[in-house]
């Protein structure tokens, strides 16, 4: 007790330090929720946070969602939705809905985002999640086709998760980039979604109002708060410190340690609850980075060998996490368990390294960027077998760069699918020849696109079981556990978490 009295004075101490940056809670009628994460921008096509997904959510609309409580595909900013072929997906679109500009939404603009989205060149972030669209055409200005490359059956699922509908014209006025390149994401935000943003302050905040010109008869309905506003707060104790005296009103990721001991704050609602993110580690097998150790297989499974997955979950991430031992999310359609699991063995780890010819282990370069704590208890059981990673602990877009650019012989990275409850939506994003794969198996590439190709489910799943096997066979990835959030937020705000991990703050009222 006197430990957790001597925490809450040091959090208050530390708030009167803070000035913060607005009013927040029910007497401002604005709701202020923060992480430890800088969006410089807020489009959400061009900077792949989290927090933008979130952000994506408020100020855009998609043509369809997928409700959290069951996972079906809903309506939107489409009504009706009809395959005309494998290859073929078209929508009639919803009446009367406005733009924050004024314009009204039609057909023109949704063709227009899925070309821009599905040309290559205009690289937005997540190209690998919507790939699959070879063009979409206006049919009428209330109905709009999307052509597929190749018969994708979770289409759906991936426009409900990243298909944020621009306005016709949109990136027309990008500003050119240094090296001659648009720079698409410097564009004012302008959507369709119950919020709009009046203003980006990089490495501060994202403000949002309610759009009053909102449709009132979709999912998203009518929202009660007037305003939302994102901010960066690097530091996990002055986020905490800001909650608690109501500076703000929200955060997330909190540690467990900490989020059991301010569950003793009145004036605070703590709640764990599952996500669709999943821990992992993925190496360097070809030696891009110059350190070529994880080419060796044996090394591969002398790391998964030595990480006490259990432990982790247990005692760090919270009681909604699991241990994970494939490729994706156990919670994603044909994500199978059905695969080579490597059990908490250190003795095992240590003669697996022996053999490959580094009885004394050595040292490499390991990458990381979200909840150190996590990444310090895995480098703590790596040490205990003789390996010597050499921690790069960075923000989130230079761990994206590093691993890209090849700096790191180990990423400990993580992977919230964009909330789209399909295993392609993970195995895909690493594992099918795009920038995020450090693979390059043409088995697995292979066995993808066959598997992402069939459209009978059981079928599906047999085929994505096979691919699953081989990633886990071979060791190209270690799974670590499912992630589990703690939230903290004010005990005058109405707000339940769902497991697509993303908060709906236009759900959420004043209690």
């Amino acid at each position: 007790m006197k430990r957790f009295c001597f925490l809450l004075a040091s959090l208050f101490a530390a708030a009167t330090l803070i000035a913060t940056d607005a009013g927040a809670g029910k007497k401002d009628d604005t709701l202020v929720w923060a992480t430890d994460r800088d969006n410089p921008i807020a489009d959400p096509f061009y900077i792949n946070t989290r927090e933008l997904v979130v952000v994506g959510h408020h100020v855009w609309d998609t043509l369809v969602f997928i409700d959290p409580q069951n996972t079906e595909i809903k309506p939107l900013l489409a009504t009706k939705w009809t395959w005309v072929n494998p290859t073929t997906l078209e929508f009639e679109l919803r009446k009367g809905v406005k733009f924050h500009s004024g314009k009204e939404m039609d057909a023109d603009d949704v063709a227009y985002t899925f070309n821009h989205a599905a040309n290559k060149d205009n690289a937005i972030a997540n190209f690998a999640l919507l790939a699959w669209i070879k063009n979409a055409e206006k049919v009428d200005d209330g109905k709009v086709r999307i052509n597929l490359n190749r018969p994708f059956p979770p289409a759906l699922a991936y426009l409900a998760g990243i298909g944020f509908i621009m306005q016709k014209g949109h990136y027309d006025s990008a500003p050119v980039k240094p090296d001659g390149k648009k720079d698409f994401g410097a564009v004012k935000p302008n959507g369709t979604g119950p919020y709009k943003i009046v203003e980006v302050k990089p490495g501060e905040h994202i403000r949002m109002e309610k759009n009053a010109d909102y449709f009132k008869d979709g999912f998203k309905g009518d929202p009660k708060i007037s305003k939302l506003t994102f901010r960066t707060i690097k530091d996990a104790n002055t986020r905490t410190a800001e909650l608690m005296t109501g500076a703000i009103d929200w955060i997330w990721d909190v540690p467990k340690d900490q989020a059991e001991r301010i569950k003793a704050n009145p004036d605070v609602v703590v709640e764990n609850a599952k996500t669709l993110r999943v821990s992992y580690l993925q190496f360097d097998v070809h030696g891009v980075s110059g350190q070529k150790f994880f080419g060796d297989k044996r090394v591969r499974e002398a790391v998964a060998h030595a990480i006490d997955r259990e432990a982790l979950t247990k005692n760090l991430v919270g009681p909604a996490s699991v241990v994970a031992h494939s490729a994706c999310h156990p919670d994603q359609f044909a994500c199978s368990t059905d695969v080579p699991k490597y059990a908490f063995d250190p003795a095992k780890a240590k003669a697996l390294l022996k053999e490959a010819g580094f009885p004394d282990g050595f040292e490499f370069d390991f990458y990381a960027y979200r909840d150190r704590e996590y990444t310090e208890a895995v480098i703590g059981d790596l040490v205990k077998v003789g390996l010597k990673p050499k921690l790069n602990y960075v923000q989130y877009t230079a761990f994206i760069e590093s691993v890209h650019k090849g700096r790191a012989a180990v990423a400990h990275g993580t992977w919230g699918s964009n909330s789209v409850p399909d295993v392609s939506a993970m195995t895909a994003q690493f594992f099918a020849n795009g920038p995020d794969d450090l693979t390059k198996d043409p088995e697995v590439i292979k066995g993808i696109a066959e598997a992402d190709g069939i459209t009978d489910p059981d079928k599906r799943k047999v085929a994505w079981q096979k691919v699953l096997a081989r990633i886990a066979g071979e060791a190209y990835w270690v799974p670590l556990f499912t992630y589990a959030k703690y939230y903290a937020f004010s005990k005058d705000l109405d707000f339940k978490p769902t497991s697509d991990e993303i908060p709906q703050f236009f759900a959420a009222k004043w209690k």
